[in-house]
């Protein structure tokens, strides 16, 4: 059974990889004359928005762009960010679309307080602009003040609904409906995955686990840490700050730590600067604790940059599977797993670009030991 799974799985992603590029799948039984008709979509924020009926070009303000690279309809964006632009490694969408994006003109300046540039989009004249803004004003707003269509999107986290949502509209609006059911499968068969490899293990068989270093709106030494973090919940990890009530990204008091003295330690490596620092100033707290005097410390590499990257959040849920237990994820390489899904995703294998610029998995050490 497995190795039918396997099997689907790799197909799967070969034809994904086959689809992601500028070619897209019509809809079986649309004719040339229905396709030129307005259609109405109703968007993330409930509201009704009549489209044209056949879309060859988009725009893409907040943090859109990313979402459209997913539904591969990346090549129709004549208008990105200037977030989009900026080719950063830690955005993997950025780069792999870097070349096509250099030659675009900014419609917005990207980031969490994104500001839409209206004449640009004007001047850019795409026949839909695509939104994830986080609020239905700012969308009210561009499409008054452009005259231009504007659905928005709204996905909040890994494995959401509203996510797959985002995809499921970007389909229907762009004409690449057949791909974006296709990546949809491929994730939640990642979810279900990641799950039942999990599901059954006994709390008190769990190791409890730490991530440090996190970054959220900003990098934050080894205090810098995530309630609920999603590559933990994933897997049904033990996380030790769960245990305060809060979600998302915090900064938790150090003899809190101590106190949890967690079984092995996960830090992004791109802000061990900071953690290193701290440890020049406090050696004494890191030498006491049980992970690092085991060498139980190892990577998770930052998924949170102009939103979620979801392709490195799932690659990081199976490399802390690998770390927490080994022997449910013996069959997994997470090089060969983070490129699977790199590609599905994004296109293409990604993980050596990552670990060119030191964002890779493996054991991490503190105060340069």
């Amino acid at each position: 059974m497995k190795k039918k799974l396997t099997a689907l799985l790799c197909g799967l992603v070969i034809t994904l990889a086959g689809c992601s590029g500028s070619g897209r799948e019509k809809t079986a039984g649309v004719t040339d004359k229905a396709a030129a008709e307005p259609r109405v979509l109703t968007d993330a924020f409930g509201r009704a928005v009549t489209i044209p009926g056949s879309v060859k070009t988009v725009a893409a303000i907040g943090g859109a762009a990313r979402i459209i690279t997913y539904a591969g309809c990346a090549d129709m964006l004549v208008g990105v960010t200037d977030m989009d632009k900026s080719n950063v490694t830690a955005m993997p969408y950025s780069v792999v679309n870097a070349e096509h994006f250099a030659r675009l003109k900014p419609v917005g300046s990207g980031g969490s307080n994104d500001t839409p540039y209206h004449e640009a989009l004007v001047m850019a004249a795409p026949d839909l602009i695509i939104a994830m803004p986080g609020s239905v004003e700012v969308v009210n707003d561009v499409a008054a003040k452009t005259g231009i269509p504007v659905l928005g999107i709204n996905p909040a986290a890994m494995f959401d609904e509203s996510f797959y949502f985002a995809l499921e509209l970007l389909g229907k609006a762009l004409g690449n409906e057949e791909h974006c059911a296709r990546v949809i499968t491929y994730i939640k068969s990642c979810a279900r995955d990641l799950n039942d490899r999990t599901k059954d293990i006994a709390d008190s068989d769990k190791p409890r686990v730490y991530t440090g270093a996190v970054s959220f709106r900003g990098g934050h030494g080894f205090e810098g840490t995530y309630g609920n973090y999603p590559p933990f919940t994933a897997i049904n990890a033990k996380n030790v700050a769960d245990e305060t009530g809060q979600s998302g990204g915090f900064l938790i008091d150090l003899e809190k730590v101590t106190v949890w003295n967690p079984d092995i330690i996960f830090l992004n490596p791109t802000n061990m600067n900071l953690v290193n620092e701290d440890y020049a100033k406090n050696p004494a707290f890191y030498d006491s604790l049980r992970a690092i005097k085991e060498g139980n410390v190892y990577t998770q590499l930052s998924f949170n940059y102009n939103w979620t990257n979801m392709e490195i959040a799932i690659a990081d849920a199976y490399y802390a599977g690998k770390i927490i237990y080994p022997k449910r994820f013996e069959d997994i390489d997470p090089e060969k797993k983070a490129d699977e899904i790199f590609t599905v995703l994004l296109g293409e294998p990604y993980y050596a670009k990552l670990a060119a610029d030191g964002m890779e998995f493996g054991k991490i050490a503190i105060g340069n030991k």
